[in-house]
């Protein structure tokens, strides 16, 4: 109970500092939303607290079959750090923020090609927008997709190389999967189904959401991204969202794995049993 507790406590902490890291690290003032930061830091915290505090399931998916949620929190928590240690530089140069200022700068032009998200974000843009503007979209969108993909191809190189999620246990679908009825039809070809529509909403988000947002240019200024705060979480929503869609349904695509070798042995040990 005691280690539960604490697992909980460390994770709140995490989550809680993941929100105010850009107010933490950039020097641009939010006026009346300090507040707000600071209820939003402890609203998340408390609900992360909640969830991993009780022995019983709510909501969060795979909350025993680790590393998966702590892949999806690292890929948000380094899109939102490395961005703001970028972004602090026009107000506090250092070596690290210089560093990785060039190293995105350096992602922005080898990721502008024609269709990458980085071109579809561009063209996105109002045809008024400020060059300033264009170039740290062109960065921060690079950086975001390169470490949301980076976490992505680690989870798929955990896959193949180690027996992810049961690793010496069983998996429970009740405890990872609370919000999957197993009582309506039958459970394999719903999981199935529900992994490719994960991965094919994941794989066109990039390019959906840029065409959304060139739709509603009417009525969101876009210019709003020369914000800091702004721009940081969008491109951390953009990047990790599809992101995660496809975490999640590689995820569920190996639990009915799972689930269809298990009925493909109890079939043949069946086969075995009336042969006999």
């Amino acid at each position: 109970m005691v280690e539960r507790l604490v697992g909980a406590g460390v994770r709140a902490i995490w989550v809680a500092l993941l929100v105010a890291i850009p107010f933490l690290l950039l020097p641009v003032g939010l006026g009346d939303a300090t507040a707000l930061v600071v209820l939003l830091a402890a609203l998340a915290g408390l609900m992360t607290f909640l969830e991993y505090a009780t022995h019983y399931p709510s909501v969060l998916e795979f909350r025993d079959a680790p590393p998966l949620n702590r892949l999806r929190f690292a890929a948000a928590f380094l899109v939102v750090l490395v961005l703001s240690l970028i972004l602090r530089v026009d107000y506090v140069p250092t070596q690290l923020g210089l560093l990785l200022q060039a190293l995105g700068q350096r992602l922005g032009d080898l990721a502008d090609f024609p269709y990458s998200p980085v071109r579809l974000a561009l063209l996105a843009m109002p045809a008024d927008s400020p060059q300033a503007l264009i170039d740290i979209v062109r960065m921060a969108t690079a950086v975001a997709y390169t470490l949301a993909g980076a976490v992505l191809l680690l989870f798929l190189l955990i896959l193949h190389f180690t027996a992810w999620p049961v690793r010496g246990g069983g998996f429970n679908v009740w405890v990872n999967l609370p919000m999957f009825d197993p009582t309506k039809g039958d459970v394999l070809v719903r999981l199935q189904r529900d992994a490719r529509i994960n991965v094919m909403l994941g794989f066109i988000l990039p390019f959906l959401l840029p065409a959304v947002l060139k739709g509603l240019a009417g009525w969101v200024d876009l210019k709003v991204l020369m914000n800091p705060h702004v721009l940081i979480w969008c491109m951390m929503i953009w990047a990790c969202l599809p992101a995660n869609m496809i975490l999640r349904g590689v995820a569920i695509g190996r639990v009915a794995d799972m689930i269809d070798e298990k009925r493909r042995r109890t079939y043949a040990e069946a086969k075995v049993i009336d042969t006999v």
